[in-house]
């Protein structure tokens, strides 16, 4: 399953930073025209930014649903950052994997995050239910 995330994952950060860059854009007029009370803007523009922001957005939904239907949990899309939900010794835990990472060689608990990851040792891999973790 990690190539396909590793696909998903790769079009869902540059978008997710297009995405940004036109909201910036948007938000960025929408506070000179407040400002100023009412300026001459360049409409062309505006208008492009909204749709780059719409074109971005609406990429991203459809690849957050391949996400979200393959189980995977996205946690932090400006980093790459995917969750897999699993088992080890019968609790909930989260396999973690990073866009550049080759593969996946961390785990955390639930409440733990990126923080608390910790590496994928013997011990894991001998009481761990599910898929293997590599």
């Amino acid at each position: 399953m990690l190539p396909q995330v590793r696909e998903w994952m790769s079009e869902a950060v540059p978008l997710k930073a297009e995405y940004d860059e036109a909201e910036r854009a948007v938000q960025a007029l929408a506070e000179r025209i407040t400002m100023m009370g009412g300026i001459v803007a360049n409409r062309e523009r505006a208008a492009e930014n909204k749709q780059r922001r719409e074109r971005a957005a609406q990429q991203l939904r459809a690849i957050l649903e391949h996400f979200q239907e393959s189980g995977c949990l996205v946690k932090d899309l400006d980093a790459g950052l995917v969750d897999f939900p699993t088992l080890f010794r019968g609790e909930e835990v989260y396999l973690c994997w990073k866009l550049d990472e080759p593969s996946i060689r961390f785990w955390h608990g639930t409440q733990e995050g990126f923080a608390g990851r910790k590496a994928i040792d013997q011990d894991f891999l001998d009481h761990h239910e599910g898929e293997p973790a590599n």
